[in-house]
């Protein structure tokens, strides 16, 4: 497998990125020129209210959505360059998302709802074999704490433990980054104090973590927040020191 190595430029990097929406003969700028980077190994927070376009930046960010002007790099490489394969293979090698919406198949148990990014993983070399699916989604239940719920389905289990085995779906892959777009939203005070204390631990094992939010007090368990507003970056405070090191992303070109 080929690799390329993040230079100290970031693993994320936005240049005068813009999106514009067409409705009907009116455009609507979502983003206007934002420009941002986020290293490796960062845990950032990108706060904002409904309609301030954090929500555009997110999809942005997770390949989801292209801009419609500026550059946008990831891992050094500019995403304008990647066909829509690429874009599919970045999708679900090197991110892993979590939603506020769970987002598991019901009538799947918990092991079976991890395990399915690896089914779409792809064929041929790329293709992972039954056996391997499994001890891998076992093994990141394991890390979320639920592999004694492996075979529970979703309606067996709370708000908080759907939430997990949807953080550890997002983990099989072994992704550089975690996406989480409002993944408190949903749940409890509890449940909410668990999923915060598990993105913790997935940063401090190496993971760079964004985390989109409207919640001030979920804001602070990052170490940089981001604000936008009106489809612009607002200025804001560091909270904690950001540590850069080298990261690597396999089969983005």
């Amino acid at each position: 497998m080929e690799t390329h190595t993040v230079q100290p430029a970031g693993v994320i990097e936005l240049i005068d990125v813009s999106k514009i929406y067409r409705t009907g003969p009116i455009d609507v700028a979502a983003l206007r020129n934002v420009s941002m980077r986020i290293d490796d190994n960062e845990f950032v927070a990108i706060v904002g209210p409904s309609g301030s376009g954090k929500s555009t930046l997110m999809h942005i960010l997770g390949c989801l959505d292209v801009p419609t002007s500026g550059v946008f790099r990831l891992g050094g490489h500019d995403v304008q360059d990647f066909d829509e394969n690429h874009l599919a293979d970045v999708r679900n090698s090197f991110i892993g998302f979590v939603f506020q919406q769970f987002n598991l198949l019901a009538y799947l148990p918990a092991w079976r709802n991890v395990e399915l990014p690896l089914v779409y993983a792809g064929a041929g070399a790329q293709r992972v074999k039954p056996a391997e699916r499994k001890a891998r989604a076992m093994a990141a239940l394991e890390t979320v704490g639920l592999a004694d719920r492996a075979h529970h389905r979703p309606g067996e289990l709370s708000g908080g433990q759907q939430q997990r085995v949807a953080v550890a779906r997002a983990l099989v892959t072994e992704p550089a980054m975690i996406l989480a777009d409002e993944p408190t939203g949903n749940l409890d005070s509890t449940s909410t104090a668990d999923v915060l204390a598990l993105l913790d631990d997935l940063h401090a094992s190496g993971r760079t973590i964004v985390l989109i939010t409207h919640e001030a007090d979920v804001a602070r368990h990052a170490q940089r927040t981001v604000r936008v507003h009106d489809g612009q970056i607002v200025p804001d405070g560091i909270v904690g020191a950001t540590p850069v090191a080298p990261a690597t992303i396999g089969d983005l070109r």
